[in-house]
C-alpha cells in the first residue's frame, strides 16, 4: 500500500500514497474502524490501532503509537465520519501532510506518520472530487461508511436490503398508523 521516500524533513521517511491502490477504500475501512452495529472500536486501544494498521499494510510506520497519536486519529476518524454524515465539522487539525516528489517527478501527498497518511488519503479524494461519495448510513443502529458508485451520487443506504428495506418498512408502517388514526 505505501511506498518510501527520502524525507523531506530529514528526521523519518515519508510515505507515500500508492498510486495502484485506492485511497477512497482506505478512507472507508478507517471510517469503519468505529462498528456502531457490534460495538466495537479499532481506535480504543493502542493494540488495536497497531493491528488495524498491519492489516492495511500500513505497519511501514515505525512510529510508536502513543495515546497522543491514538487521540489523534480518533479525532480525525470523528470529523471524517461527520463530513461523510453531512455534519458541520469546523475544527481545523494539524496531522503532518506533507507533498513529495516521486521518482519520476510527479507531486504527491505524503505523510511521516499513519495518521498524517490518512489525512492524505482523505485530502486526495477531496482532490479527486470524491468525498461526497464517502457517506455514512443514516440508519442509527447501522453507521457504516461507504463509498457511493450511483452514478447521480444519491445512494443513501449501506445496504438497500438491510438497511433501506428496514427505513422503507418503518414509514410504510407509520403511514398506515396515521390513516387509521385520522
Amino acid at each position: 500500500m505505501a511506498e518510501k521516500s527520502a524525507g523531506l524533513s530529514g528526521t523519518r521517511p515519508l510515505v507515500l500514497l500508492d498510486v495502484c491502490g485506492d485511497p477512497a477504500e482506505l478512507l472507508v475501512d478507517f471510517l469503519n474502524t468505529l462498528d456502531v452495529d457490534e460495538g466495537t472500536d479499532a481506535l480504543a486501544t493502542g493494540e488495536s490501532w497497531r493491528g488495524w494498521l498491519e492489516t492495511h499494510e500500513l505497519g511501514c510506520f515505525d512510529v510508536a503509537t502513543g495515546e497522543a497519536e491514538l487521540a489523534q486519529a480518533r479525532q480525525l476518524r470523528d470529523d471524517l465520519r461527520a463530513r461523510a454524515a453531512g455534519e458541520p465539522c469546523a475544527q481545523v487539525r494539524q496531522v503532518g501532510i506533507q507533498v513529495a516528489l516521486t521518482g519520476d517527478g510527479q507531486v504527491e501527498l505524503s505523510a511521516e506518520g499513519p495518521v498524517g497518511f490518512l489525512a492524505a488519503a482523505a485530502a486526495t479524494v477531496a482532490i479527486e472530487q470524491r468525498l461526497d461519495r464517502v457517506k455514512i448510513c443514516p440508519a442509527d443502529d447501522c453507521r457504516w461508511a461507504f463509498y457511493d458508485i450511483s452514478r447521480n451520487r444519491s445512494r443513501q443506504w449501506c445496504s438497500m436490503e438491510v438497511c433501506g428495506n428496514r427505513a422503507k418498512a418503518r414509514a410504510h408502517r407509520e403511514r398506515l398508523a396515521t390513516r387509521e388514526t385520522a
